[in-house]
């Protein structure tokens, strides 16, 4: 390439980040720093609220399908028949996990939607 040419993109790679007019650098300075600093907070905030939505998402789906799954064995030995109710209760406290679980995630969802429209974002 032509020096010319190759100075002129070093040039144009250079002033990609920079703003157009130097009056608006403080601006731009200060808005940049705004969300990067939110990023920091947030970062640490989202981290430990994934933790725990995901353990109570886990324990939400977990419980009730043990307890399910104790009730239906302790029906089965006290009272045997042709069908199975541990299996039953095991579907039951399934299906009632995951509604749990649905409703948990969906309230944070909720939570985090609002966060951003009071924020602006």
């Amino acid at each position: 390439m032509c020096a010319a040419c190759w100075s002129s993109e070093e040039v144009d790679s250079r002033e990609r980040g920079r703003p157009r007019e130097r009056k608006d650098f403080p601006s731009h300075v200060r808005e940049k720093e705004k969300r990067k600093l939110k990023s920091r907070e947030e970062g640490r905030e989202n981290l430990w609220m994934g933790l725990g939505l995901f353990g109570v998402v886990g324990w939400s789906v977990a419980v009730p399908t043990l307890l399910g799954a104790f009730l239906g064995l302790w029906i089965d030995l006290s009272r045997p028949g042709r069908y199975s109710w541990t299996l039953m209760f095991v579907i039951l406290g399934l299906g009632l996990g995951c509604a749990n679980a649905w409703y948990w995630v969906n309230k944070q969802r909720r939570a985090i939607l609002r966060k951003r429209e009071n924020h602006g974002n």
